[in-house]
This record gives C-alpha cells, sequence and structure tokens, in this order.
C-alpha cells in the first residue's frame, strides 16, 4: 500500500565536510522536500549540512521546523533564524521530538551525532517499536563502509535478517525523491 510521507527528519552534519558534493546534495534534498510539500523537521542548526538542507527547503517554499537543545543555544551556536525552533532539555527529548513530528527519516552525511541518531532508528526497527523508514542519501558513497559493516553483523550472527530494517539507499538525490514518492509499507 502507497503511503504518502507529510514530514520527514533529516539527520546531517553539522560542518561541510571534505566534499563539495555533500553540501550540493543536502541543499537538493531540502529543494525537493520543500517543492513536494513534505514538512521537514531537523536540529535547528544554521551551519554546515543543517544549513544547507533548510535553505533548500525555505527556498522552495518548505515548512521547516527545527528541534534544538537549551545546551545548544546556551553555547550560543547558531540556531537557523528563518525557521521555528523548538528548545528541549537535552539530547534524548531532542530525538523524540524529532521522531514524534516525522514520519521518515533522511540519512545524510555527517558524523557521531548523525550515526548516533540513525542507529536509535535502526533498533526501533529491530524490536518493533517503529515501522518508520530511512531514507539514506550516499553521496560520493560516503554510507559505504557502514553498509558493509551493516552486512557484516549479520554474517557474523548479530543481526538475524538484513530485511528486517525498512532503509532504502539513493545514491543521488534525484533517486532519492523517487524512494521517497514510491515509498510503500
Amino acid at each position: 500500500m502507497k503511503h504518502e510521507l507529510k514530514s520527514i527528519a533529516v539527520y546531517c552534519g553539522h560542518e561541510f565536510g571534505t566534499e563539495t558534493a555533500f553540501a550540493r546534495d543536502a541543499a537538493l534534498v531540502g529543494e525537493m522536500l520543500g517543492r513536494n510539500g513534505i514538512r521537514m523537521v531537523f536540529g535547528g542548526g544554521d551551519v554546515g549540512l543543517m544549513g544547507a538542507v533548510a535553505n533548500g527547503a525555505l527556498d522552495a517554499g518548505g515548512d521547516v521546523v527545527g528541534v534544538s537543545t537549551h545546551n545548544v543555544v546556551a553555547k550560543q551556536e547558531p540556531v537557523h533564524a528563518g525557521v521555528h525552533v523548538q528548545v528541549v532539555d537535552g539530547v534524548n527529548e531532542r530525538k523524540q521530538r524529532m521522531y514524534e513530528l516525522s514520519d521518515a527519516f533522511i540519512i545524510l552525511p555527517g558524523g557521531i551525532g548523525t550515526l548516533n541518531e540513525l542507529t536509535d532508528i535502526m533498533t526501533m526497527q529491530q524490536i518493533g517499536e517503529t515501522k518508520k523508514p530511512l531514507f539514506f542519501l550516499n553521496t560520493d558513497n560516503f554510507w559505504a563502509p557502514f553498509a558493509r559493516l551493516f552486512v557484516h553483523m549479520q554474517n557474523c550472527g548479530f543481526i538475524e535478517n538484513i530485511h528486517d530494517y525498512d532503509i532504502r539507499i539513493a545514491s543521488t538525490p534525484a533517486d532519492l525523491e523517487s524512494e521517497i514518492k514510491n515509498y510503500q509499507n
């Protein structure tokens, strides 16, 4: 059954990374969400890939919601001026709020925080707490080492069935858009 995704959380780095393709694709993902009328939920930052994806969505007339923590705001790290940013007590509450606001998740290149957020969703999928899908944008094969590790975990008997997870991997923003438009649960 085809399922329309109306609100998607985007997890990505608060840095730009070493490849210009990362920022380009982040902006294109934001633009795609805005153009398709899909609300974007993100970490609220105005820097790095977070800023690029938010700007892409806003430039396309999209609805964008940020979720940040008091600790981040207290450090005077830049929150995106163009969006309403909900401020919560801590990182666990932030992840919970982003989960509640979203029908699905897009994973762009990022660091430890991005990895933490995606493994939380995967753990929830594994134990049956969610059926919300994960969409990876594999810009310049950024997620290839993670995919190999995932297969290695299955081969070593730590993951029973790799197909128990609702994960879709796209190489380009256009492929990602197609995956989202054709999502069926």
